[in-house]
């Protein structure tokens, strides 16, 4: 798309333009790589809602059909609610933008991204982060940035920038970094239990490649930038904060230090009611603003919490900087359920189950950007509002539940058997009972045991923990100090600056997100923390082999049972009959489910909840698509009568005959008198001769019934 300016990414290939469309927006940008195209648009409100208190940032992503030259599925042809990939898209953009806006700035801002063109080869999700970096940019919206984010893989050990989604097959690695010109700002993915030498290594590497994208952003922001405007920063009034300093006191430490999270909420609440009238009654009615007082609270329990974890050494809930809270696991909770498993830690507890499904039960993913098109292993997450003493909304799920559930299923994914060693589908469920910091980590844990409960046989266990920071800088932003905390709880990370979870095994690292509320992350701090992780991580990878040291060996009995078979795939024709005839019929007569894989010929997979239902699909399987044996013995169908004898189908399509002398241990003159059109009778195979004849003998069939010796006769 030709716009007035254009600058492009050197060795990368990603291209910024802007000048020509959306100019009403206050930045506009249209980034491209490849053929993928994204228009991303940031926009800033004039002026203040009337009682507006927080920063009301937008990032949305969105996907139109249009854009791979499709229509939309369904009734109505238009696009309806955000799909999974545009709602993590949307989040993952979110996550290095917020922290970059001006302590104070409270006017709405929408960033807006829209896939113009997808060339299905290219995953635009790193593009909407760079295009809405560079349209902040040279937007009048004051904002800290820019930032640069590349996705990086590892295929044969070699680093990749921005793979293809081909090349995303082999790589063992997926990780998404965000950083600015000096530090860290953001990273989220996962890895195939990558070492933390090696995760380091990336990160360094990819924080060199992002440089490349800034320097593209600065380039275009010289030559079409606009001046910063002025906007009024929002903060506590200095006299009213020195107001409820005073008045407080020493009771605000009182209420915050203790180890109840409910009863710590109940009682800063209760003092901020009681400062607010104090307050009110000193400054008049017509001068008393509510919201100055939650500021200042929310100033003066920054400066409580932070203060006494960086002078004193002390976490409001009395634990040591590397201290874990007590952990409980247990698995096998519920019947009829085919895996279940709570996971407790301190006040955060998940309770996961674990369901195995059939190949028909896999997700059909009907994604704009190339990549796969089946999942065949599923993790949900819900967030009930009792789960933090709360009443609220409760119904589908939001995009913090979308986000928690996909980080702790792409930390699992890798540690799961392949479909060809467990070709189940597979859903886990993690309803979250008790909220205190770190549920989707609990989740991550808890859906781990409760696999294991399942019968999954998975490689080996996966456990995550959050790390989370408090730093003091001084007034030219040189860092004075650093504390890594572990198992942050959920003031800790209000707070505090951090959340860097990181997932995985006792051989490395399978997935990873980070999250900050400083506008970067010193390197040296990136690897304090990591082997933090690393540490706390093998400390609960202990506490839950305790609870089950392996996957259970059997499946639960009201699970389904899978048997493979490998047919002549010449014969899946055969099996699935005239308008899938043969294979109906078999799942009716045996209660299961039979299914063809499209993607291994002549592969059956079969799925049952008894040992009766599959065994007699086996068998109707194995009818339907073998031939007739010498020595077996057959229930056939008479479809022929001769003066010489019947002939009887042993096998779908496969006949043979029984002569005449073969119907019955006394001598038959007429074959009617044995035998009528369509009977069904017990025969054997005594023979094939060079021609590929069948001959079959009821005679023979009813001796070895008997028990006694079958002699063949003469015609």
């Amino acid at each position: 798309m030709d716009q007035k300016y254009m600058v492009e990414v050197e060795d990368l290939g990603i291209k910024f333009s802007t000048g020509t469309i959306a100019k009403q927006a206050n930045g506009s940008v249209v980034i491209s790589l490849g053929e993928t195209n994204l228009l991303v648009n940031a926009t800033a409100a004039g002026a203040l809602r009337d009682g507006q208190d927080f920063f009301p940032l937008t990032v949305d992503y969105r996907e139109t059909f249009s854009a791979a030259g499709r229509f939309p599925g369904g009734y109505f042809k238009r696009e309806g609610r955000p799909s999974e990939k545009e709602i993590l898209t949307s989040r993952l953009c979110d996550r290095p933008l917020r922290p970059l806006f001006p302590k104070g700035f409270m006017n709405e801002v929408q960033v807006i991204g829209l896939l113009l063109s997808a060339d299905m080869v290219n995953d635009p999700d790193i593009l909407m982060v760079n295009g809405a970096s560079a349209a902040m940019l040279i937007s009048d919206i004051p904002w800290n940035g820019p930032v640069g984010c590349v996705r990086l893989g590892e295929i044969d050990g070699e680093f990749v920038v921005n793979p293809t989604h081909d090349q995303m097959l082999d790589s063992t690695l997926d990780l998404i970094y965000v950083g600015n010109e000096r530090e860290m700002m953001m990273i989220e993915g996962s890895a195939e239990q990558c070492p933390e030498d090696r995760f380091f290594e990336a990160l360094q590497y990819a924080h060199g490649q992002v440089q490349k994208i800034i320097a593209a952003q600065k380039e275009l922001a010289k030559i079409c930038g606009k001046p910063k405007r002025e906007f009024p920063l929002i903060v506590c009034k200095p006299e009213i904060l020195e107001m409820c300093k005073e008045y407080v006191g020493g009771r605000l430490l009182e209420a915050v230090f203790q180890d109840n999270k409910l009863k710590r909420q109940a009682d800063v609440d209760a003092l901020m009611n009681e400062t607010a009238e104090a307050v009110k009654a000193k400054v008049g009615d017509e001068n008393f603003e509510l919201a100055q007082i939650k500021m200042a609270f929310e100033v003066l329990q920054e400066e409580v919490y932070r203060n006494n974890i960086l002078d004193a050494g002390k976490r409001c809930d009395g634990r040591a900087y590397d201290e874990l809270r007590p952990i409980s696991c247990s698995t096998n909770l519920l019947p009829r359920v085919h895996g279940t498993a709570l996971f407790t830690r301190g006040e955060t507890q998940a309770f996961v189950m674990t369901t195995l499904g059939t190949s028909r039960d896999f997700q059909d993913l009907d994604g704009l950007t190339g990549g796969t098109k089946q999942k065949s292993f599923i993790l949900h997450y819900n967030f009930p509002p009792y789960s933090v003493g709360e009443t609220g909304r409760f119904g589908t799920p939001g995009r913090r539940e979308i986000g928690h559930g996909a980080l702790a299923e792409r930390s699992l994914l890798p540690v799961l058997p392949s479909e060809d060693e467990f070709p189940y589908a597979i859903r886990l469920v993690s309803e979250i009972m008790e909220s205190n910091g770190s549920t989707s980590m609990a989740s991550v844990c808890g859906g781990c045991l409760s696999l294991m409960d399942a019968g999954v046989p998975i490689q080996t266990p996966v456990a995550g923990i959050s790390c989370g920071l408090v730093t003091r800088f001084d007034e030219n932003g040189k860092l004075l100090k650093h504390v890594v905390l572990t198992d942050i709880i959920g003031a800790e990370d209000h707070f505090g600056d951090m959340d860097f979870k990181i997932c995985g095994t006792k051989n490395g690292i399978t997935g990873f997100q980070l999250d900050l509320k400083i506008q970067g992350l010193p390197f040296d701090i990136v690897k304090e923390a990591i082997e933090r992780n690393r540490q706390t991580r093998m400390k609960i990878l202990d506490i839950m082999h305790n609870a089950i040291a392996e996957p259970n060996k059997d499946l639960k009995p009201c699970a389904p049972r899978i048997k493979v078979m490998q047919i002549d795939p010449e014969k899946i024709g055969m099996l699935i009959g005239p308008g899938g005839k043969n294979i109906r019929r078999i799942v009716e007569v045996s209660g299961a489910q039979v299914d063809v894989d499209d993607d291994n010929p002549g592969r059956v997979l079969i799925y049952a909840t008894s040992a009766d239902s599959m065994n007699r699909a086996v068998s109707e399987v194995e009818m339907v698509t073998g031939e007739i044996e010498v020595g077996k013995t057959y229930r056939g169908i008479v479809r022929s009568i001769k003066e010489f004898g019947a002939f009887v189908e042993c096998l779908p399509g496969k006949e043979g005959l029984v002569h005449i002398s073969e119907l019955a241990d006394f001598r038959v003159n007429k074959t009617e008198d044995v035998c009528k059109l369509g009977d069904e009778i017990i025969v054997k195979c005594i023979g094939i001769d060079d021609k590929g004849r069948v001959k079959l003998s009821r005679r023979a069939a009813l001796c070895e019934q008997q028990g006694i010796p079958y002699e063949p006769k003469g015609k």
